[in-house]
């Protein structure tokens, strides 16, 4: 079986337990292969062992945010404007009593 190269990114297959894992850093100087798996776990490897692993690159699942714990409020840019849905509510007629940065205290 050839071996797989490890590319930052990239997602694989363990052939044995069927476990999907993306290699999430490749250190070339100490030649270690650090991977999380779908349900976050995060393992390193070195090369030796990589090269022994029965892999082949797998497609990233459809739903990869998982290991990360990302949801989709983590898409929102927070440098946008923010529109509120109803610029008509009475709340949004009250002016503060102090106006931040503008008076000394």
């Amino acid at each position: 079986m050839k071996m797989l190269s490890p590319v930052v990114g990239g997602w694989y297959k363990d052939l044995e337990t069927g476990a999907l894992f993306e290699v999430v850093a490749w250190d070339t100087a100490t030649l270690t292969i650090e991977t999380q798996y779908l349900d976050g776990e995060v393992a390193e490897y070195d090369l030796d062992v990589w090269r022994d692993m029965p892999l082949e690159a797998a497609a990233a699942p459809e739903d990869w945010r998982t290991p990360f714990e990302l949801d989709d409020e983590d898409n929102l840019d927070p440098d946008l404007p923010f529109h509120p849905e109803d610029w008509n509510s009475p709340l949004s007629l009250i002016e503060p009593e102090t106006m931040y940065g503008v008076e000394d205290y």
